[in-house]
């Protein structure tokens, strides 16, 4: 495939991450010329949809494309997919493809995302054996579908949990192994674990919590169950994995950005998402940042909100108006018919308070730290979300009885705090 020599920007990763980043660049005046390269043969598209919508075939591909194809030509913003960048030259400021082409740069900006943990078994890649992280993925699964009746899922976060819910309304029998105490345990509060175990198995899904895996088992190269590290075996047709991800920075590294020894933590930006490399930023789910929300640590966000943020932050660098990333972090979740959102960041926190009452299937699980809130569960309670945003981003000091009371809108403290 023929490249130009050089472009003014060059963003490798064509997810929410470098996308946002090339239109928001255009959006800003931005006129040098502009490349998106990613490793996918498909246009830039919604990657949440994957594990809801576009696995359960209620959206079409096209629904989840973050833009036509005419937007990217009306914009000036050349498009490389298919490829995949192994190697970066900071001095020569030019990427090497694996086919070995050269793509030289002014500016590099970072956008690869990660690619899913794997299980560290030979039987990974038996047929029948998935993640959830591209097109690819769910469309294997989805081809796979009619042939199955039973499904492993292995890891109780979003993306397992999600997966789960859509499989059991396609009719599928579910279990899904979690190998700590509760599901969702890194990211939520054990209120909200537990409404979503007891949700799940509602309908029918066989939630297993505390359990190891020891490996998967298949015949004729076909998956036939998972063993546990009690000896039993699940059996399935299909293993969903859902484990996590690896941030995609081996590249990087090698150039000599700074990041952990394996890159399983990133690499490392500053607050305006720059590298410790001249002329490359990094943003997304690869990149780790101070994060104000979470007193100062250095973290990986994997959302969309935070892609999209720190691509907006290098726009406005780039053009002439930086300003350091201060966004307060927010995700969302939907399975079956609820809507978890969630504002801050809980992890440190020495205290929650429930909000509402879960046998209603809406209510809030508010954290603190200190006496003072820094993060919200919200299930379907849009407004709860909405409103107690302002409590994240001031760290409003409130009484836990008064957080608790439903009759008090939480915008009502948020304005007292601003005011006060």
């Amino acid at each position: 495939m023929p490249f130009p020599d050089r472009y003014d920007v060059l963003i490798v990763g064509a997810g929410h991450a470098g996308s946002q980043a090339a239109i928001a660049l255009r959006q800003r005046g931005f006129d040098g010329t502009i490349a998106l390269l990613g490793d996918e043969p498909s246009l830039p598209y919604e990657r949440p949809p994957l594990s809801k919508e576009y696995l359960a075939g209620d959206k079409p591909f096209e629904r989840i494309l973050l833009r036509p194809a005419s937007f990217w030509d009306d914009r000036r913003i050349t498009l490389l997919p298919g490829q995949t960048v192994v190697e970066v030259d900071p001095d020569a400021h030019t990427v090497t493809t694996a086919e070995g082409v050269a793509v030289g740069y002014g500016t590099l900006i970072w956008a690869t995302g990660g690619v899913p943990r794997r299980l560290p078994c030979a039987t990974h890649d038996l047929v029948g054996v998935h993640s959830v992280r591209t097109r690819a993925d769910v469309d294997r699964m989805i081809a796979e579908l009619p042939a199955v009746d039973r499904v492993v899922v292995i890891g109780g976060g979003y993306i397992g949990l999600e997966a789960a819910a859509v499989l059991t309304k396609l009719g599928k029998r579910v279990t899904v192994l979690e190998a700590q105490d509760r599901v969702l345990a890194r990211v939520t509060g054990a209120a909200v674990s537990q409404f979503y175990e007891a949700e799940h198995r509602a309908h029918d899904v066989d939630v297993r919590t505390s359990v190891g895996v020891s490996g998967i088992e298949g015949a004729a190269g076909v998956v036939s169950g998972v063993r546990l590290v009690d000896g039993d075996v699940v059996p399935c047709q299909m293993v969903i994995v859902g484990i996590g991800i690896m941030p995609a920075v081996g590249p990087l590294l090698d150039a000599g950005a700074d990041g952990g020894a394996n890159g399983s933590d990133g690499v490392r930006v500053d607050d305006h998402c720059r590298t410790t490399v001249p002329d490359i930023f990094a943003i997304g789910d690869c990149a780790a940042h101070a994060n104000a929300f979470a007193e100062g640590q250095v973290i990986r966000l994997e959302s969309v909100q935070n892609a999209n943020d720190q691509a907006t932050i290098v726009a406005k660098t780039l053009t002439g108006t930086p300003e350091p990333y201060h966004a307060v972090p927010w995700f969302w979740s939907n399975q079956y018919d609820l809507k978890l959102q969630t504002v801050g960041l809980s992890s440190g926190y020495d205290q929650t308070v429930l909000r509402g009452d879960p046998a209603t299937r809406s209510f809030s699980l508010i954290y603190l730290r200190r006496g003072r809130v820094i993060a919200l569960d919200c299930i379907n309670r849009v407004r709860d979300y909405v409103q107690g945003r302002a409590l994240v981003t001031g760290s409003v000091e409130v009484d836990a009885a008064v957080l608790a009371d439903t009759s008090i809108e939480l915008k009502t403290l948020g304005v007292a705090a601003i005011e006060h």
